[in-house]
């Protein structure tokens, strides 16, 4: 399976958690020999500026972290157009869920998901979309950007009961025909991190379904990275998601 990562994305950017020196690095050293690694390139000013308004690329511009934002944005459109044909994760940061149009916090700068999905609709790849964001923290961005443009749906799950939680996920992707399913993976929810409910385990599980959700749509999926922050369980967490969703 191919995984889109680029050695820049180890920058230290910011005093951030998702900034953290070693979190991207115990995720490459996790997947390396496993995965593909595909490189991307960062994504174009008129593509942020299609999400994003030109006040909010100047303040991010300001904060001096526009190329490393850029860069993570273009990692996920690379992996969207991967995801088109075969199952993609992108390994990026910095994250983007929290990002709206003229705002952003959560350790977020530019809507990652967002650039990516409205790329594809522009270029006529896709005509509908589902969300899945299993992130700790609810992703205010994707939705204050995507849930009014029509064709998206966004799925945040929110139980503190972790089989209530996983049949939630299950019976919000048995009800869409979305051609195109798209994670942002956040990987702090995991009992070893900040939200201390999820398994390692639980994440194959959510990747599989992502997988056969898209098969049965006759579409594609990919996933993006997004929170998560004890790293010495962020890389297999994600390998176990990669693994899921790269499972036939």
């Amino acid at each position: 399976m191919k995984v889109v990562y680029h050695e820049d994305y180890n920058e230290v950017y910011s005093t951030d958690p998702a900034s953290a020196l070693g979190r991207i690095q115990a995720v490459e050293k996790a997947l390396r020999g496993k995965v593909t690694f595909v490189e991307p390139v960062a994504a174009t000013q008129e593509d942020i500026l299609k999400v994003h308004t030109p006040n909010h690329v100047r303040s991010v511009e300001r904060e001096g972290v526009y190329d490393i934002a850029a860069l993570a944005a273009g990692g996920a459109m690379k992996a969207a157009q991967i995801g088109l044909t075969e199952p993609c994760f992108a390994l990026i940061r910095p994250p983007g869920h929290h990002a709206s149009g003229d705002s952003a916090w959560g350790f977020c700068y530019f809507n990652n998901m967002a650039i990516a999905l409205e790329k594809l609709r522009r270029d006529g790849k896709i005509k509908k979309a589902f969300i899945l964001d299993f992130d700790l923290h609810y992703g205010d961005g994707n939705v204050n950007i995507l849930d009014k443009k029509g064709y998206v749906t966004i799925y945040n799950p929110a139980s503190s009961n972790r089989n209530a939680y996983l049949k939630n996920v299950q019976d919000a992707l048995a009800q869409t025909d979305a051609d195109m399913i798209a994670v942002s993976a956040g990987f702090d929810n995991h009992e070893d991190d900040w939200g201390g409910l999820l398994k390692t385990e639980d994440y194959t599980y959510m990747g599989k379904l992502v997988g056969e959700t898209a098969r049965r749509n006759r579409g594609g999926c990919f996933g993006i990275l997004e929170g998560g922050y004890n790293h010495s369980v962020l890389g297999r967490n994600v390998l176990a998601f990669v693994e899921g969703l790269g499972a036939k």
